[in-house]
């Protein structure tokens, strides 16, 4: 049985003040009820009665109505999904906006020291309220070549039709000797190049081979006597980046794979 104890009812109204029948008090204007002890539960669906809740909430209040929500739906950054070959991102429920990095692969190394350009990225904002989903295309890196040739180049990068990352260009490919030079990014709020790759000095520049840097990080290792390292530790670099160039004629290593990562903000 529940009771309920006031301490003091007044009707600022005037008109009437109230009645009390079977229980129920009926107001003939404004009631206003001050110091009011419950024991029991209060229910109706006036917008001033607080409704059920459940650990792990909290109160919301929308301008109209009162709502328990779970704490871990509130608002700001929550989760992320990373894309390194093509696919779809999907959005999720109850998300707002999106931070999306996209990068542009990297060139291929040549056989005489020359290395590939990193990949380009672009940073952008998306509001999706009226989008479900994208298409997300991830660029495929140049391959390393021998001495003298052209590296090739790496592929772009990009999260539907909104941003891309240009691939980085091959080594020795549009001046002999030289590095290959990085990809930019477009459509995004920034758009940054990736690294130039060096070009040849001589047979003695050893660790003068190092292929562009991008957006993540660096290219594969370079030895001094083993000449085809790079080669054989292709996938040690960072997403994007350029290829190392090789000695002594060997292979160059070749570029790293794309990369598209979203960040996922709700409300």
């Amino acid at each position: 049985m529940s009771v309920l104890r006031v301490n003091n009812v007044y009707d600022p109204s005037g008109v009437g003040g109230f009645t009390l029948n079977s229980g129920s008090i009926v107001a003939n204007g404004e009631l206003k009820v001050t110091n009011l002890n419950i024991n029991g539960s209060i229910t109706g669906s006036s917008n001033y009665i607080i409704p059920s809740f459940s650990s792990g909430q909290y109160l919301s209040n929308d301008g109209t109505n009162l709502t328990w929500i779970e704490a871990g739906s509130s608002g700001g950054f929550r989760s992320m999904q990373v894309w390194t070959s093509n696919g779809t991102w999907s959005k999720p429920s109850n998300c707002k906006s999106i931070k999306v990095v996209v990068i542009g692969a990297g060139g291929g190394g040549s056989g005489y020291c020359e290395s590939g350009g990193a990949g380009g990225s672009a940073h952008k904002v998306i509001d999706v309220t009226n989008i479900s989903s994208v298409t997300v295309t991830i660029g495929n890196p140049g391959g390393g070549t021998n001495y003298s040739g052209c590296g090739g180049g790496g592929n772009t990068s990009s999260f539907g039709s909104y941003c891309s990352g240009g691939g980085g260009t091959g080594a020795n490919c549009r001046q002999s000797r030289a590095g290959g030079t990085g990809g930019n990014g477009s459509g995004g709020n920034l758009n940054v190049y990736g690294g130039g790759g060096n070009g040849h000095g001589s047979n003695h520049s050893y660790g003068n081979h190092a292929g562009g840097s991008g957006f993540f990080g660096g290219s594969q290792p370079s030895s001094h006597r083993q000449t085809n390292y790079s080669h054989r530790h292709q996938s040690h670099a960072a997403w994007g980046a350029g290829g190392n160039g090789a000695r002594n004629s060997n292979r160059g290593a070749r570029g790293r794979e794309g990369v598209c990562v979203v960040y996922e903000y709700y409300s």
